[in-house]
């Protein structure tokens, strides 16, 4: 279910020569930890299986693709290389560093698999809404929202077989944080994730579209970490919900708002703003009403380890952030509210910023995503610039601190959901 891997295996099988995959597994990775690199690892392992049934040989290299990439297409003579697409500037930088020391006559191309419609085909500039983009995705997805063809095992095997990957070595190999543990409900890989696929079509689908917003409610798909490393595609997900519009046709619509419009608003974003994880790159009117009110007296102020230890005053934030680390997944209804105190309670909107991507990157399994930065899902990260610099959004009514910012506050929540269910449920353990 990748479009990058189909197009690279269509090359192959039309040029008659062997198709090689590769990972190259970078030491570390902004503030992600050893609960997301087990998880991908873990998921890589199980794709390394599945190339070996399909006679196509998987490579795990370890270093920066601009260090690895270039001196293995030169040694197994690689006639051409095709890569995956993100909007993020880090991944960007990869493949620039690829391009620059490729030998020239290597020709090097990219897919869009990680969107249903190509970003730069969706629009060609920074989308202002959900609004404006909306229709521009719909048009195109008769075209580009299909079944995906078949990978077929591969009749053309290399001159000789891979390295068998010392799995140890990579994960030895890791400079990241191991102290924050992996998550239990979650297992790694394409068919696990399918399986809660699964148990979201048969048990949850019904009730998404009316209690999605409420975070004691079964309601969620709960993919995200699985659409975050690539082990389940978006589209596989949407094509196999799509079958049951005849019988839940608002929550199919409602989940694919958010899988499709939503999630690829995030990634234009990120695409058109090289500012999308910075103040900078907000509104013109958030910018002005956040610097207005920047030094308005706050009525909390915490330091980012007080944030970390969920030692705030609010026990209902103190309970989010307390999913967030042990599960590595907070209810996207929280998210914007948990996004919204760190602005009240921090020194200056730069600062919320800084801290609110620093914990959803170091303990959300999906953070350091376009999502993570703008989105707006209750599957996902609820995007920090979305939730704290307005984002995606209008201006409301004047307040302290927020200016014109979205406000959201206890008696809100208590109004939408039994907040004290949620906070019992993840209070402090003894």
């Amino acid at each position: 279910d990748n479009w990058a891997f189909l197009y690279a295996q269509r090359l192959a099988l039309k040029q008659e020569l062997p198709l090689h995959v590769c990972f190259c597994l970078v030491p570390k990775f902004l503030d992600a930890t050893i609960r997301h690199y087990s998880f991908m690892l873990k998921g890589l392992q199980e794709v390394g299986k599945e190339c070996t049934e399909l006679n196509i040989p998987f490579h795990l290299l370890l270093g920066y693709a601009k260090d690895v990439l270039p001196t293995f297409v030169v040694e197994h003579g690689v006639g051409g290389l095709v890569t995956d697409f993100c909007p993020l500037r880090v991944p960007r930088q990869w493949v620039e560093d690829v391009r620059e020391r490729l030998p020239e006559d290597v020709p090097f191309v990219q897919v869009d698999a990680h969107n249903i419609v190509p970003c730069w085909v969706t629009s060609a500039k920074q989308e202002y809404s959900a609004r404006t983009i909306r229709g521009k995705i719909h048009s195109q997805l008769p075209e580009f929202l299909t079944e995906f063809p078949p990978i077929i095992r591969h009749p053309h095997p290399p001159s000789c077989p891979p390295e068998a990957i010392a799995w140890d070595a990579c994960y030895s190999s890791l400079q990241v944080d191991r102290t924050v543990t992996e998550v239990e409900w979650a297992t790694p890989g394409t068919a696990a994730g399918l399986a809660v696929l699964q148990s979201f079509i048969d048990e949850r689908l019904k009730s998404f579209s009316s209690q999605r917003n409420d975070p004691n409610k079964a309601a969620l798909s709960n993919l995200s970490p699985w659409f975050h490393f690539g082990q389940v595609s978006t589209q596989r997900a949407i094509l196999e919900v799509q079958k049951h519009r005849h019988m839940y046709k608002e929550s199919v619509d409602a989940f694919v708002e958010e899988a499709v419009v939503r999630r690829e608003l995030a990634d234009n974003f990120c695409y058109y703003n090289e500012n999308y994880d910075s103040v900078r790159g907000a509104y013109d009117w958030a910018q002005t009403t956040l610097e207005l009110h920047a030094k308005d007296k706050r009525p909390f102020l915490y330091e980012l380890q007080q944030l970390e230890q969920a030692t705030t005053h609010d026990p209902l934030w103190n309970a989010a952030q307390l999913q967030m680390v042990r599960e590595g997944k907070m209810h996207g209804f929280l998210r914007m509210y948990w996004a919204k105190k760190i602005l009240e309670w921090t020194r200056s909107p730069e600062e919320a910023l800084r801290f609110a991507i620093y914990l959803n990157d170091r303990y959300e399994l999906d953070g350091r995503d376009p999502n993570g930065y703008a989105g707006k899902l209750r599957e996902r990260s609820w995007g920090c610039l979305w939730s704290i610099c307005g984002i995606h959004d209008q201006g409301w009514k004047e307040r302290d601190v927020f200016g014109k910012i979205r406000y959201m506050n206890y008696a809100g929540c208590k109004r939408k959901f039994d907040v004290d269910q949620f906070e019992r449920r993840y209070a402090r353990r003894k």
